[in-house]
This record gives C-alpha cells, structure tokens and sequence, in this order.
C-alpha cells in the first residue's frame, strides 16, 4: 500500500498530466492566430520587448522538444512550433521567451535551478545503479544513497515549478500586451501552457513520492539494524 501510494499514484499523474499536455496542444494547434505571425516571429518580438537581442533562435526536431538555453543564449523551438503560426505554437514559443526574460533580469529561481543541473545530471544518470544495487544484491547502504539522491531531484523539481508558472505568466503577458493575440485567443495559449504546467507539478509530487518512499526504507533498515 505504501509503495502504491508514494510511487504508484504519482506515475498516474504524470501520464494524466502528459496526456493533458497532448490534449490541449493537440486541440489548439488545429487553431490558427489572426496576426498570422509564426512561433519563431512571436518569440523573437517578445524578447525584443525585453531589450533582448543576444539570443539566437533555432529549429530543432521532434515533438515538443522546446527549451531556452541559457549557457549559450539559444531559443530552440521545435519545427512545428517554429514555423507554426497556432495558438499553442505562439503559447509555447512566447513561454520560451519567458525564460529569456527571466535569464535578462536574473530571476533567482532560474539561476538556482541552473546551478542545481549539474548535480541533478549526474544522480539521474547514478540513481538506477544505485537502486539496482540496493534491490538485488541487498547492498542495504545504498539505500541512504537513493535518498541523497531522490532529495536533490525533489529540491530540482520543486525549484522547477515557479520557473516554469513565472514563465507561463511572461508569456501571456506580453502575447496580450503586444496586441499579438487577442482576448478569444488567450484561451488557447493560456490552455496549452496551463496544461503543461499540470507536467512540472505531477514531476515534483514524483519525485517527493520516491524520496518519501525510499526514506520509509532507510528508516526501516535503519530499525533491523
């Protein structure tokens, strides 16, 4: 029960939230703006406003592969995205720019979320060594490792969150207050980014499901001992 619980339940979220994210993208990408403008022509108008013009914008592949680089000032939008001209395309492409803007002006909550990639890399890429360690060859001292590790991926996750809705908020901010969508059309981009929002929370409450789980662990080793 405990397991279904802390691990179980926060997987459902996660793949409910997905499908969210899919739902409404799906929905508002058949939905074209009336300014016509495309996701690369909105994400470098919205930095613009910013006084931001360091950042390259690029095309990437794949299916929502979207993301702002900060250590190389780089916007990478994914094909549909870039040179779509939807509702969600401008939402997602306007949301990237949010991160810009977030980089320009030094928002404490990305630059601690920067410093913590490095860290969170490398106990993704240790963790499932770990774990295999612990469960199969009941190496019981690892678990306390899993919980190190489970603890700074629940600490990324929850820095996570408030990036990603500050973003969120830039974005529609500004698609509005540049006249680049109007009011029927925010429910579109706000849809698209709401429901992705639904994909960092379901992260973070993953997360926290493990670290809970593997500390009932560490704790009930800890009693046999």
């Amino acid at each position: 029960m405990e397991y279904l619980l802390l691990c179980i339940l926060p997987i459902g979220l996660a793949f409910w939230a997905q499908m969210r994210v899919s739902s409404a993208y799906s929905k508002w990408s058949q939905v074209s703006s009336r300014i016509g403008m495309t996701g690369a022509e909105v994400a470098k108008a919205v930095m613009r406003s910013a006084g931001i013009d360091n950042v390259d914008i690029v095309e990437i592949p794949g299916h929502l592969t979207d993301h702002y680089d900060a250590q190389n000032k780089r916007l990478a939008l994914s094909s549909e995205n870039y040179h779509g001209t939807s509702l969600a395309a401008l939402g997602v492409s306007a949301h990237e720019s949010g991160h810009a803007i977030q980089d320009k002006e030094h928002y404490p909550a990305l630059n601690l979320r920067m410093q913590l990639v490095p860290m969170t890399n490398f106990a993704s890429s240790i963790l499932p060594l770990v774990i295999f360690g612990a469960v199969f060859f009941r190496m019981f001292s690892l678990i306390y490792v899993a919980v190190a590790f489970y603890l700074i991926l629940a600490i990324f996750q929850l820095v996570t969150m408030p990036v990603e809705f500050d973003a969120s908020r830039r974005a529609l901010q500004r698609l509005q207050g540049l006249g680049i969508l109007t009011a029927p059309e925010m429910v579109g981009a706000r849809d698209v980014l709401k429901a992705a929002a639904w994909t960092y929370v379901a992260a973070f409450i993953a997360a926290l499901g493990n670290l809970l789980y593997w500390l009932s662990l560490a704790s009930g080793n800890r009693r046999r001992s």
